[in-house]
């Protein structure tokens, strides 16, 4: 069984060691923007800074007891207010996401994106929001699976 809950400062050397997991995905695809190996001080400080910011919520996933954490979350709830071509609207952000490979399919990405859903609906938030790399494309396949829908398209160019 998975159980979700609120990660705290203990669960900080799994959070980065989760993260370079998908880090190694991006550090191999895109040298150019992400380094080989993150400083591990600097990501332990990102992920003590998000714990302590009441705005972001850092969501886990345990498994068997005893086990290692299979999975975490980032999310942020956002509003926005209405301008003269928006309405205002208010959503939540997923992040981050990853998976322990040792745990791929067995419900945790999905248990993790299910509870920030509810972060959100709880918040009142009419959207939920990620970003995917276009390499990426087991994310990319998880989450259409999981419904949800391109909406942009980010587009660059190497100067």
């Amino acid at each position: 069984m998975i159980r979700i809950r609120t990660a705290s400062k203990k669960d900080g050397q799994r959070l980065v060691e989760l993260h370079g997991i998908v880090h190694g995905l991006h550090a191999e695809q895109r040298p150019d923007l992400f380094f080989a190996e993150p400083d591990p001080m600097r990501l332990r400080a990102f992920f003590d800074d998000a714990l302590d910011d009441v705005s972001v919520h850092v969501l886990v996933a345990e498994g068997a007891l005893g086990a290692p954490l299979a999975g975490y979350a980032v999310a942020q709830v956002a509003g926005r207010e209405d301008s003269a071509q928006v309405r205002g609207h208010s959503a939540v952000t997923l992040r981050q996401l990853a998976v322990d490979p040792g745990a791929s399919r067995s419900g945790v990405g999905t248990a993790l994106l299910e509870a920030v859903r509810e972060i959100g609906r709880e918040a009142g938030c009419v959207r939920l929001i990620t970003n995917v790399w276009c390499f990426n494309t087991p994310a990319r396949s998880f989450y259409e699976a999981s419904g949800l829908v391109p909406t942009t398209q980010r587009l660059e160019q190497t100067l």
